[in-house]
């Protein structure tokens, strides 16, 4: 009775979830970082399942791939299959109050973990687990909801809870800004690969003309934050990762801060609900809400 089920039949799990991942983030490297493998160990699942299948699964090179009439066809049914089994592990799991949220990096490390005391003391009976979430990813396998910066036309969704309003801002430690008191855009540029486009968009938001220059890159915010504390340069920033550092004086921003077309906001996995969600939504809202507003003028 089991003959549609074999080995031969049936290629591996480890090879549908590469392919899965990978069709749905549109690339290796985001569906390595989701299923905590080397985008080169995803590759290697994705050729077998072709060579599995007998038929080609992408397209095109591979910094733009696209899935063929086949790729096309398995992805939707793998999405949903993957999508029941984690909300079927998620119903049956013990206690009924875990809840599992992915969280861009820098945003985890800079913002929410330094007040996760405040969530576990006001309600300790919610089994908070937190994910990376990959930097471009608005999903991530098996997470009850996300949490990341969003464009502002993203917050009209019914998924989608904004709980603070982006700002950006020129930040550097206090001795970089008196070396630059006359002009603190001629600093040394740091840069996150995350948010390669960070100066550009800060440049148009103040209306600051801002000639070719060196980026020193960092590979997340929260690194280049770091490298701002320590002198290295200066760094387009949100308000909220680096408003405690503002307020303590580690950092200044010596030409305020600019509100920006984006938002912190929670995105809700569609078909996840539970009182644990609410609650923590409820939480960030909270949270938000007691932020303190970014010094518009500095």
């Amino acid at each position: 009775m089991f003959e549609n089920l074999t080995s031969r039949a049936m290629p591996s799990l480890n090879a549908l979830r590469a392919f899965e991942a990978m069709a749905r983030t549109g690339r290796a490297t985001l569906a390595a970082e989701e299923l905590n493998v080397t985008h080169s160990a995803v590759s290697r699942q994705v050729k077998a399942l072709e060579d599995h299948l007998g038929v080609r699964l992408f397209s095109g090179p591979k910094h733009r791939l696209e899935l063929t009439d086949a790729g096309r066809r398995l992805m939707p049914a793998l999405t949903g299959a993957f999508d029941q089994i984690a909300a079927a592990v998620g119903q049956v799991r013990a206690g009924g109050e875990d809840l599992l949220i992915a969280v861009n990096a820098s945003v985890s490390v800079k913002w929410l973990i330094p007040r996760l005391a405040r969530f576990t003391t006001a309600l300790p009976h919610v089994n908070l687990q937190l994910a990376e979430l990959p930097s471009h990813a608005t999903s991530y396998r098996g997470a009850d909801a996300v949490v990341r910066i969003v464009p502002s036309g993203r917050l009209g969704e019914p998924e989608t809870t904004g709980f603070i309003a982006n700002h950006l801002g020129l930040v550097m430690s206090p001795a970089l800004a008196k070396r630059f008191a006359s002009a603190p855009q001629a600093a040394p540029r740091l840069m996150a690969q995350t948010h390669p486009q960070g100066w550009a968009i800060w440049a148009a938001l103040t209306g600051v003309e801002l000639p070719p220059g060196p980026e020193q890159p960092f590979a997340h915010l929260h690194f280049a934050i770091d490298a701002a504390i320590a002198g290295l340069g200066a760094a387009v920033m949100p308000w909220p990762l680096v408003a405690d550092y503002v307020r303590n004086g580690r950092l200044v921003a010596p030409m305020g801060f600019r509100k920006a077309e984006s938002a912190f906001a929670m995105i809700t996995t569609p078909g996840v609900s539970s009182r644990a969600l609410d609650r923590f939504r409820d939480w960030l809202v909270s949270e938000g809400a007691a932020t303190p507003p970014a010094p518009i003028s500095p």
